[in-house]
């Protein structure tokens, strides 16, 4: 029989870091994961070069997280992002802050990060068992008491932290296993959906514009007519419709929107520095240098040149006709165009496309002071299993390194105190 202090199920940035400092604390620890390699997530986040933390006030995170935030109050500031980068330095990763206070190992290699993970469980004598799928928490008499492996294999512990992450990249082993452990054991668990995901559009347009990447620009979400949010920054279009991270921002909500019957529209703002008197004088100003070229040869100034056939074809305009005959009415629609570029949102790529999931464990059934389950005793969550997400820029995973701390703490704290 495989008898330990604390188990802790799935490999990925909550795993990893419970799985540690429960270790670090002094108890027995094994860490179990399907896949053949430990944060495979992490090893794939920020394209390969893993946005770490934020370097923002911690005090200013809660607000970062449309997904129950305020359940992270102590959470963070147990484990925040000076912690963070403190602890990731010891182990040879040296960070970096970049736009928008984005924090990035300055390697730009996700993989270092995943490294230095295995070097701190290896330095606290976790045993490491992967390629092990867990098929059942034990349980006895409201007790956690294991986990069953395949082939009916059990490894005992009176405690155990499910770290499983929620439903998207299923290939790095996020494939909902934690859901289903939670509903057995009597959890709720809101329904997982996609947040931090692609959206798609209607528009036939927008596929002309695959691979164009737009900065400083303002993406606004509509509602059934009515203006929701604005992000401002990067955005990228592609073959179904808008990706980046200001629209990941925004997807959250619009795929609630749409999933409640919504009308939900994105306006972009191409030129979001000017006002609209400003941004008509700057037109008028082009114009009249290029008052004797045809139209579709007088925007090089104004559009990047893949646009240019677009926004033509949108304002209706003459592209063969000579600038100097553009009307002021027709001048003051490219103008709108510029500003309030419009696309209907149809829906959301699937969850399994999504960087994060939204929805998991009802977090009124966790103690957020150990994140120890409120069902189960012996049972604690950390991580993307639980019903918390955050918006792009670190926040996301700063939550689970934060709250893989505070589950694996808690969890060596209380078997120590059995001895």
């Amino acid at each position: 029989m495989n008898e330990y202090q604390v188990i802790v199920v799935g490999g990925g940035a909550a795993g990893m870091m419970a799985a540690g400092q429960a270790a670090k604390a002094g108890a027995k620890v094994l860490l179990l994961e399907k896949k053949e390699r430990l944060g495979r997530k992490i090893a794939i986040s920020g394209k390969g070069r893993c946005n770490l933390t934020n370097e923002e006030n911690v005090t200013d995170f809660i607000s970062h997280y449309p997904g129950n935030g305020r359940f992270l109050h102590g959470i963070l500031r147990d484990f925040d992002n000076i912690a963070l980068r403190a602890f990731f330095a010891r182990y040879g990763v040296e960070t970096k802050v970049e736009r928008g206070g984005r924090v990035f190992p300055v390697s730009d290699d996700a993989e270092k990060v995943v490294e230095a993970l295995n070097a701190f469980l290896e330095d606290k004598g976790v045993e490491v068992r992967s390629g092990t799928a867990v098929e059942e928490i034990l349980v006895e008499n409201g007790h956690v008491k294991g986990v069953r492996g395949a082939g009916q294999k059990q490894y005992l512990a009176p405690a155990v932290i499910v770290c499983t992450g929620g439903a998207s990249y299923p290939a790095t082993g996020s494939n909902g296993d934690g859901f289903r452990f939670a509903r057995k054991l009597g959890h709720s668990v809101i329904t997982p959906r996609p947040a931090l995901v692609p959206l798609k559009t209607s528009e036939q347009w927008v596929k002309e514009l695959q691979g164009l990447a737009l900065r400083n620009v303002e993406a606004t979400l509509w509602v059934d007519g009515k203006k929701k949010n604005a992000e401002f920054g990067e955005m990228l279009f592609t073959h179904f419709g808008v990706s980046g991270p200001i629209i990941l921002t925004l997807s959250r909500q619009a795929g609630d929107m749409l999933r409640d019957g919504k009308q939900v529209e994105l306006r972009i703002n191409l030129k979001p520095a000017l006002s609209v008197e400003q941004l008509d004088t700057r037109v008028q100003r082009d114009f009249q240098k290029y008052s004797n070229k045809q139209f579709k040869n007088a925007l090089d100034d104004l559009l990047p040149q893949s646009m240019i056939p677009v926004m033509i074809h949108l304002s209706g305009i003459n592209p063969d006709g000579v600038v100097h005959q553009i009307s002021r009415e027709e001048r003051k629609l490219l103008v709108g165009l510029l500003q309030n570029l419009p696309m209907t949102i149809t829906e959301t790529l699937s969850i399994e496309t999504a960087i994060v999931t939204a929805g998991g464990i009802d977090i009124k059934e966790i103690n957020p002071k150990t994140m120890v389950s409120k069902r189960v005793e012996g049972l604690y969550w950390a991580g993307e299993v639980v019903d918390v997400d955050g918006i792009t820029g670190g926040y996301n995973l700063q939550a689970a390194f934060s709250m893989g701390y505070r589950a694996g703490r808690s969890a060596s704290d209380s078997v120590l105190s059995m001895v």
